[in-house]
């Protein structure tokens, strides 16, 4: 096809030039808002809502915590009511997932388990919070000398044997909740203080913050005001990669035989309990248990993914 050249373009001979005019533009038009602004929160929610896995995540922890608390409000079966003619009964429409060697209703001693992992996950990531946020921050600020000696502290109970520290606090002070809690939180919040030490490295340096230091606003006042804010996304990727870690920890530790202490009702010592008699054919004893611990574990993980994504700016269109 010829073309013909016009104005630096070629274009086609059966093409008319009206084609190629601007479109007139009023001023309201010219000064309309194409896109709405939108906060950092928000559109870090939105980007969240689209993705799947992860909102898949986050709705399994609202059921996960729905039946924590009223699982046993709805089951008709008491947590610690026995009957050894009840013992070892298969899932059914009756007992939802069945019944152990004491005649206990697996299905309410699960949601009871529900409540202690979800328990000691928030509060080792709460207390982790607390405790590597004001370490971390005041590190980072203060920077220099102080930052290094308060640093090598961290290193040197970053590089202890982390099972190996909550092991030996449990034979020590002696098994149960506060004591699972407390063992760990002993080394639980150097990951965190790491975090916002760095963080707050970067951003202690820009504009504001500097601005603020000129008005002579106090250390405790530019770091929670300042400072903590922005440095919130990566905080709660960390909490919600702390939480599943503390839920694992709190099984195994049951598991052995260091943590929840029967007749409690744990996923830890339920699956111990499961073990010893999967060969025997009651396999719903042991699967129950460790599908919860799993899935929970899953959802925890691909929701702190997901946030990490959400809540990274360089992403933010």
């Amino acid at each position: 096809m010829e073309l013909r050249k016009q104005e630096n373009r070629y274009i086609s001979p059966d093409v008319p030039d009206e084609w190629f005019v601007p479109k007139a533009r009023n001023q309201t038009e010219a000064e309309a808002v194409i896109r709405p602004s939108l906060s950092y929160w928000k559109d870090s929610w939105l980007r969240l809502v689209k993705n799947k896995l992860a909102m898949a995540g986050l709705v399994f922890l609202a059921f996960l915590t729905l039946l924590a608390i009223f699982g046993p409000i709805i089951s008709p079966h008491s947590v610690e009511k026995q009957s050894l003619t009840l013992q070892n009964l298969p899932p059914s429409s009756k007992y939802w997932f069945g019944t152990d060697d004491l005649g206990r209703d697996v299905f309410t001693r699960t949601c009871y388990g529900a409540r202690i992992s979800l328990f000691v996950g928030l509060m080792a990531a709460l207390i982790d919070f607390v405790i590597g946020v004001v370490y971390g921050g005041f590190s980072g600020y203060k920077g220099g000398r102080i930052d290094n000696l308060m640093m090598r502290f961290v290193e040197i109970l970053y590089g202890l044997p982390y099972l190996l520290v909550v092991i030996l606090v449990m034979v020590v002070i002696g098994p149960g909740l506060t004591t699972i809690i407390l063992a760990l939180s002993i080394t639980g919040w150097v990951g965190m203080a790491r975090i916002v030490r760095g963080q707050v490295l970067q951003i202690k340096n820009y504009e504001f913050v500097l601005a603020s230091k000129t008005f002579g606003t106090k250390t405790a006042r530019i770091i929670r005001k300042n400072l903590l804010p922005n440095t919130m996304g990566p905080i709660i990727v960390q909490m919600t990669l702390t939480i599943p870690s503390a839920i694992f920890a709190e099984a195994f530790l049951s598991f052995i035989g260091l943590g929840i202490q029967a007749p409690h009702a744990s996923w830890g010592v339920m699956a111990n309990d499961g073990l010893s008699t999967i060969l025997s054919g009651y396999w719903w004893r042991l699967f129950f248990p460790t599908l919860f611990i799993s899935l929970t574990m899953f959802a925890f993980n691909v929701l702190g993914d997901g946030l990490q994504d959400a809540l990274d700016p360089k992403l933010r269109r």
